[in-house]
């Protein structure tokens, strides 16, 4: 009985292997390899823009509509995986609201936009919202595309398909992906993120062009691939100003601006990360000291005592006046961001 039962058992770890191997075989062949540049669209020769009008911009993180003040995460220190339907859908609900208030802003940058993820039940965010900024063209950038993430073993995430999206109310000449090289190790490659900026080229009156750049930066890693993307962020932006062009890049840096320090309270210190202080010299960083635009999603939100940030600005090149900045505070009530707004000009 007992020699039966022992192959029982090792025909058990037998098949849970075999099962496990054939699992990383099918992540690995599927996995999301974008090419290092993928023109997302081209428009030949688009209407130039005004070099004498006062645009406006705006940068969120929509969380995905599944990171609303009541929920924690696990990837954050928290054990939540997902919320509930009804929850992501109030989430989602408001964000449309908000960005139909808004919709008269020109450049409109968002990032964790799902397309079809278990996370948010299956619904295209992008496309949906596309429908929406009926005035606005939307370019898409898939940065996290994995057929099943196996993470937390009792309740794993799964599917997931989301990106980074640019809407505009003019027309790009083009709009290209750049995937930011530096990955994680195999096999864990197969279940990440693949970051990536995205960015959208507009012709302008005066013969220039105006290059806007929407990107998420790495979040969970021990700072080297972040320093990695911001070389070569920094490297395409300062080749586009040299080339005489106009540069304004926004969204999600998971780090805060140069030299940052904060005018709240429970400022987030836990893996903490600052650009360069040499960081494209010259040019500006634009935020806010006094309202943060992330919180740690360690737990529910809690305004008293729940750690916040800011990790959402804009950097433009010095052809560029930005004339004011501001943070819509939204309480974080549903996403772990508050969108960031701008007015500037190009000199």
């Amino acid at each position: 009985m007992m020699k039966k039962l022992l192959r029982i058992i090792l025909s058990v770890i037998i098949l849970l292997l075999l099962a496990f191997c054939i699992f990383l075989l099918f992540s690995t062949i599927t996995e999301f390899r974008p090419p290092d540049a993928d023109v997302l669209s081209t428009t030949g020769e688009a209407p130039p823009l005004p070099d004498s009008q006062v645009y406006s911009a705006m940068s969120w993180n929509l969380g995905y509509a599944g990171l609303g003040a009541n929920m924690d995460f696990f990837y954050d220190g928290g054990t939540g995986v997902r919320d509930t339907r009804a929850n992501v859908l109030k989430n989602y609900t408001a964000i449309r609201n908000f960005l139909i208030r808004n919709d008269s802003i020109d450049f409109i940058l968002l990032q964790e936009i799902d397309v079809k993820s278990k996370r948010s039940y299956g619904f295209n965010q992008y496309e949906e919202i596309g429908g929406l900024l009926s005035h606005h063209r939307g370019e898409l950038a898939l940065n996290y595309k994995v057929n099943f993430v196996p993470v937390p073993p009792l309740d794993p995430m799964g599917k997931v398909k989301s990106g980074i999206a640019t809407f505009s109310r003019f027309f790009p000449v083009t709009s290209i992906r750049y995937s930011f090289h530096g990955d994680f190790k195999w096999p864990l490659r197969s279940f990440e993120l693949k970051r990536c900026y995205l960015a959208n080229r507009y012709s302008v009156g005066n013969g220039k062009e105006l290059i806007l750049i929407n990107t998420h930066n790495s979040a969970y890693d021990d700072g080297s691939l972040r320093a990695i993307q911001i070389k070569e962020l920094s490297d395409y932006m300062l080749a586009e100003f040299q080339n005489g062009n106009y540069v304004l890049a926004g969204g999600d840096w998971n780090q805060c601006p140069s030299g940052f320090k904060p005018g709240y309270i429970n400022f987030d210190k836990q893996n903490l990360s600052y650009l360069p202080d040499d960081f494209l010299k010259g040019w500006k960083q634009y935020y806010s000291d006094s309202i943060p635009t992330n919180r740690r999603v360690t737990e529910p939100y809690n305004k008293q005592s729940t750690s916040v940030t800011t990790i959402d600005f804009f950097i433009a090149s010095p052809n560029i006046k930005v004339i004011d900045i501001s943070i819509a505070d939204l309480d974080f009530k549903n996403s772990d961001h508050h969108p960031v707004l701008i007015n500037f000009m190009l000199k």
